[in-house]
């Protein structure tokens, strides 16, 4: 049966969304209706609104129905959503989701995978959705079932709610993708809500050297606080040397760029030492490059990755997030404001300011 329900409605690129009555299609033997108590917001979602990246927007809810082909999940279930995948290429036979051979078409094609619209205006116009398998700024969503992430009963779906996209994104990139390890040293370049989880990781892998590398003062004290041993302004002139300095060799062990411009890609690959690895999780316009010192990659043996949302198996990633914030390991609490979701303007003023690390909105 169909839903009617209200979401944040972009109608236009560069033109502020509003809260608008909507309806929901009936749901497809694959796909589940949640009820949204949560929705992280990410610097991605301004890129969309803004015309540069399609969207992305993370959330955490209670299943109200499930199609008749979904197992893992079923009515009344607390579950955080994530990205969609296939599930059935080759990529996600190898338990690596996020590079999935339909990623971008489900992620980022604003519709099912046949081609339908997944909700209708208040005058019946189809509106285009399906962001991430789910287009969560909504009190209700239709979502991908490969989306969705079964958790707890006794979870805080408020405090959750972002991981799905920019945390595990930056503590993936740290604890898979680079697979740092302890008594190593890692530069992260940029430490917004990405680059802070990205933090957070390498203490959480006991990494000996933590350097934050931002142009904000009061991000590089929280991130002091959140395990950076060591915090570079990156508007210095030399934030490559300082960086040698402080690994006390030629570089560091990894290095991570959270902020996807070319210049800052630049220079968390310089900063790596002697078989130094580097990974960029920011997302720039496609066909964005970045210039490599070749000769210094080839003599030292450098390495530079790319990293999408972690490189996560969501189903088991998300869950020992969760399990290392119980245990006081990922300390996620220090880094999010909540807000009603009248207060949606806001909220999106405030995190694009930097007021607010992660913003997080409340529907309930």
């Amino acid at each position: 049966m169909a839903v009617k329900t209200e979401a944040l409605v972009s109608r236009e690129v560069n033109v502020p969304p509003k809260l608008e009555a909507i309806t929901l299609d009936n749901i497809r033997a694959d796909e589940v209706l949640v009820e949204i108590h949560a929705t992280g917001i990410c610097h991605t979602d301004f890129s969309c609104m803004n015309g540069t990246l399609p969207a992305a927007f993370p959330s955490a809810g209670v299943v109200v129905d499930a199609g008749e082909k979904v197992t893992h999940v079923s009515k009344g279930d607390k579950v955080l959503l994530s990205f969609d995948h296939c599930g059935a290429c080759y990529q996600c036979d190898e338990g690596h989701p996020a590079y999935c051979a339909e990623w971008v078409p489900r992620n980022f094609g604003q519709k099912r995978p046949d081609g339908s619209l997944t909700l209708a205006d208040a005058s019946g116009a189809q509106l285009h959705g399906s962001f991430f398998g789910q287009s969560s700024f909504a009190r209700h969503t239709i979502v991908s079932s490969a989306s969705v992430v079964k958790v707890p009963t006794d979870t805080r779906l408020d405090l959750f709610s972002p991981l799905g996209c920019g945390i595990q994104t930056g503590a993936g990139a740290i604890l898979n993708t680079l697979d740092v390890q302890p008594g190593k040293s890692v530069a992260i370049f940029g430490v917004g809500s990405v680059g802070m989880s990205a933090v957070m990781a390498a203490k959480l892998r006991n990494a000996k050297i933590i350097i934050a590398v931002d142009l904000q003062p009061q991000r590089l004290e929280a991130a002091k606080k959140l395990g950076a041993t060591h915090a570079v302004n990156g508007g210095d002139a030399d934030v490559v040397a300082q960086i040698q300095k402080i690994s006390g060799k030629n570089g560091v062990d990894y290095s991570v760029d959270c902020a996807g411009v070319p210049q800052v890609v630049e220079k968390a690959l310089d900063c790596l030492g002697t078989r130094g690895k580097g990974a960029t999780v920011g997302a720039p316009s496609p066909g964005v490059r970045a210039g490599v010192d070749v000769f210094s990659h080839l003599v030292l043996g450098r390495q530079y990755v790319g990293c999408c949302e972690g490189d996560s198996d969501t189903q088991k990633f998300l869950p020992y997030l969760i399990e290392q914030h119980n245990k006081g390991l990922f300390p996620l609490d220090e880094m999010v404001t909540y807000y009603p979701v009248n207060e949606f303007e806001k909220a999106f003023k405030e995190v694009k300011e930097g007021k607010a690390l992660k913003g997080v909105l409340l529907w309930n």
